[in-house]
């Protein structure tokens, strides 16, 4: 079951990140209600956690059993090949602050194990390294759980995100949280076992899916939700990182990827599937694109404006990862896949 509409959407949540990342004084940033969204727009991340959980239950739910090896060879040539990229870039950087200590904790995908390394060199990686749990783990959920439609999973994942939710907010607003950019932050939002929440409810939303597909147009009930999106960003003051916003991202999926509207003839087009396509490799490499492309248009342009560096920067890094998505992620992809595991 291939969802076309859906793909798209990763590309919307990877841009949103992108611009949470760029620097403050972008004109973006300037714009009452605006800048709340793009101040909070790292809920993206848990955007592609919840829909990761969905999609592996889509492209898996016809088998009796998975075969672990095979998963893991097929989830390691689809992620790590830019996962590596994305590092190596940041030689060319005069933020290139590597140590045999940060490489192997990269490399290893275990960063975010250990608040004070999680953003190790390219800091976006730290949410591969929960992908890489999330993929360890689900093969067993999947084999001795969803194939054999063991309802205690339901009551277990469901728990798991109440008690991730009410534990994230209370931590954040207790004396043990000292805010950003310290210890106590990159264990409250990096941590990789407050994430298993989202996957585990992406992929009841997946299960559900895959049982009651239904094709309807809910173009109306999309633009409703995703209002309620943005508007909660803007008005509601709590911690969304976590797997809060799933009471919106779940039925957000749902109705995408069950739409027969408009707004799916839209999502569908070519063009814009393959920005989809090309999301991961704009997520991962975003930030050392942008560290290379500020220090050319420095030292060789004079160009300080930030305003102009990010209409120049935009175009720039979908080049790119149009690039490195044909060139490294596909190929890779191709090759190891191909590979037989005994």
């Amino acid at each position: 079951m291939k969802i076309s509409q859906i793909t798209f959407t990763r590309f919307v949540a990877a841009m949103a990140i992108v611009v949470s990342h760029f620097n403050k004084e972008l004109f973006l940033y300037k714009i009452n209600y605006i800048s709340d969204i793009f101040l909070r727009a790292n809920v993206g991340v848990s955007y592609f956690f919840i829909l990761s959980g969905f999609i592996m239950i889509v492209a898996y739910h016809k088998k009796a059993q998975i075969n672990y090896l095979d998963y893991y060879r097929n989830r390691f040539a689809r992620i790590y090949p830019l996962y590596v990229v994305g590092m190596l870039l940041l030689l060319v950087t005069k933020y290139a602050d590597f140590s045999f200590h940060k490489v192997f904790l990269y490399l290893f995908g275990i960063q975010s194990w250990i608040p004070g390394n999680a953003l190790v060199l390219n800091f976006p990686g730290w949410s591969i390294s929960v992908e890489f749990l999330f993929y360890l783990i689900f093969p067993l959920l999947y084999n001795h759980f969803y194939s054999k439609r063991n309802k205690s999973i339901w009551i277990v994942a469901i728990l798991i995100w109440v008690v991730t939710q009410v534990f994230s907010n209370l931590y954040v607003n207790s004396l043990m949280y000292k805010g950003p950019h310290t210890m106590s932050h990159e264990f409250s939002h990096y941590f990789p076992l407050w994430h298993i929440n989202e996957f585990l409810v992406g992929n009841l939303a997946g299960l559900y899916f895959v049982k009651n597909f239904r094709e309807k147009n809910y173009d109306v009930a999309i633009t409703l939700i995703f209002t309620a999106i943005l508007l909660s960003l803007i008005f509601i003051p709590l911690n969304f990182h976590n797997g809060l916003m799933a009471v919106l991202f779940i039925p957000l999926i749902y109705l995408i990827s069950s739409n027969n509207g408009t707004l799916t003839k839209i999502f569908s087009l070519k063009p814009l599937e393959y920005l989809g396509e090309i999301s991961y490799a704009v997520y991962i490499v975003h930030i050392p694109v942008l560290y290379i492309l500020r220090w050319v248009l420095w030292e060789n342009f004079q160009v300080y404006e930030n305003n102009t560096i990010f209409w120049i920067y935009i175009p720039v890094l979908l080049i790119i990862s149009g690039i490195f998505y044909q060139f490294i992620e596909k190929p890779f992809r191709d090759y190891l896949k191909k590979i037989k595991v005994r």
